[in-house]
Parts: structure tokens; sequence; C-alpha cells
């Protein structure tokens, strides 16, 4: 009699013993798993703010890109106009005024509206005037290059900025990696539970569907989240670095001294500036790219962390 009491005792006691087990287990995963969603959904929304910013970068670069190329439009106008203006005040220098006999009024009037029509009756105060147009548009457009590199290289700097402090953290790596761990040893109880067929199949499959969904981090590359953060901070300091150059060369090609002095110093720095705007717009294009897909690859890991919490609910 006192034998047949022991036994459903112990069976009782093993059984308790795996049921509690696993859902110890269950516990372990929920404790470590938890919260990581909350993280990851802060640096998304930071990588859509760095990629906002790359993207205004890029447009104020292309801005300056265009008006730099407009501006060398407008500079070649205005050669054309000072060599015109040149010409036209030697020739009069040299025109010897003659008397002229008209004897036909027919063709004197025809010749009269072709000339008109051509458009070659431009006097000097026409040539002045329009060069004066020509030469305020001309340092519009160079102040207005000036003031886009300037917004390129503050949109590039704050890229940066943020690009190098949106990384995955140590103690939420090591918080994924505790997860894991916790889910491995939560598979391993199952294992077990189930072979001693003393769990309930709702507590096995609520723990499959735990160990599913929260595994799921083994196939996330999270140092590739931190790769993306890195390149995009070299990126933009790259277009910073080429913005502020530009911004300092176009502001100098566009000052009095240099465009009251030498044409070809003037070209040349104009030239420079056009250039480091085009780099400066490229660099900041990449950032907005890289920084695109480092969202991509933060979504994928709060995917997974969304899942994993919602499993353990």
């Amino acid at each position: 009699m006192r034998f047949s009491l022991i036994i459903p005792i112990a069976l009782y006691v093993s059984t308790a013993g795996a049921a509690g087990n696993l859902v110890n287990a269950m516990e372990n995963v929920r404790f470590a798993c938890k919260n990581i969603s909350a993280e990851l959904n802060d640096m998304k929304n930071m990588a859509g703010i760095g990629t906002a910013v790359s993207a205004a970068g890029t447009v104020a670069g292309g801005v300056a890109l265009g008006t730099g190329i407009a501006k060398v439009g407008v500079d070649k106008d205005i050669q054309d106009m000072e060599k015109q203006l040149e010409k036209l005040l030697n020739s009069d220098k040299s025109r010897k005024l003659q008397p002229i006999i008209i004897t036909d009024m027919a063709k004197l009037k025809h010749d009269l509206d072709t000339y008109q029509k051509s458009g070659h009756y431009e006097t000097k105060e026409d040539i002045e005037q329009q060069l004066s147009q020509a030469e305020q548009k001309s340092k519009s457009l160079g102040n207005w290059r000036t003031g886009m590199l300037a917004t390129s290289t503050a949109t590039n700097i704050a890229g940066a900025l943020i690009a190098g402090n949106n990384k995955v953290k140590g103690d939420l790596k090591t918080q994924i990696t505790r997860c894991l761990a916790a889910v491995k040893v939560l598979s391993d109880v199952r294992m077990q539970a189930r072979l001693s067929q003393d769990t309930t199949d709702t507590e096995l499959v609520r723990a499959q569907n735990i160990i599913r969904a929260c595994n799921e981090w083994s196939t996330v590359d999270i140092d590739n989240i931190n790769k993306k953060a890195t390149n995009t901070t070299m990126s933009n300091s790259v277009g910073a670095g080429l913005g502020l150059a530009g911004t300092v060369t176009s502001a100098f090609a566009n000052s009095a001294p240099v465009r009251t002095g030498d044409n070809q110093k003037e070209k040349n720095l104009n030239t420079a500036a056009n250039v480091l705007a085009g780099g400066t717009t490229v660099a900041a294009g990449l950032a907005t790219v890289l920084n695109a897909t480092q969202i991509g690859a933060i979504k994928r890991a709060v995917a997974v962390a969304a899942e994993c919490e919602e499993a353990l609910k």
C-alpha cells in the first residue's frame, strides 16, 4: 500500500517540474528579449531624419551646381558684350564723318527695315545697359551658388552627426545575444518536455511559436547596420568638406576684387566652385542612398523584434 502511494506522488512531482522548467524558460526569453523594438524604432526614426537631411544636401548641392553652370553662360555673354562694346567704341573713334547723298528713298527705307529686323541697331548705351544687367545677374547667381553650397555643407555636417550616433550600441547588441541564448535554452527545455510527454500541447505550441519568432534574431546582421552608418558618416563628411571648400571658393570668385580683376582667374575659380558643388552633390546623394539602405536593415530588425515580442505576450 505504501509503495502504490509513492509512485503517483513521484509522477506528479516530475510532471510539475518539467512544466515549471518550460514556463521558466519562456519567462527567461521574455525577460531577455523585451523592449528591443523600442530602441530600434528610435534608430529607424533617426535614420529617416538622416535620409531627409542628406536628401536636402543633395538638392542644395544640385541647385548650386546648376546655378554655377548658369553663371558660366551669363559670364560668357558678359565677355561677348564687353568685346562688342570695345569694338563699337573703337569704331566710333576711327570713324570719319562723311556726307551721305540719298538718291533712292525706297532702297533706303528697305535697308533701314532690314537692319532693324536683324537686331544690329544697338547703340553703345543699349550694350552698356545689357552689360550692367548681365553683371548683376552673374553676381546674384554667384551669391546663390555660395548660399546653396553653404546649405549643402550644413546638411552634410548634420547628416554625419546623425549617422555617427545612429548605431546599435553595445548594450543592445549584448541584449540580442542574451535573447538568442535564452531561446536556445528554451528550445532544449521544450525538446526534453516533449520527449517526456509530461507537458500540455498548448504549452509546447506556445514555446514553439516563441522559438520560431525570436530565433529570427540569428538572421539579422546587426553589424551591417553599423557598417552602413559608418559609410554614411564618411560620405557626409566628404560632402561637408567639399561643400565648405566650394563655399569659400564661390564666395571668393564672386568678390569684387576678383570680378573686376583678372578674367581668367575669375573663370578658374568659378570652374573650381562648380566642380566642388558637383562633388558635394554626389557625396550627399551617396549618403542618402546609404541612409535608405540602413533604414531597410533596421526595419528588418524591427520586424523581428515585433514578432518576437508578440509571441511572448
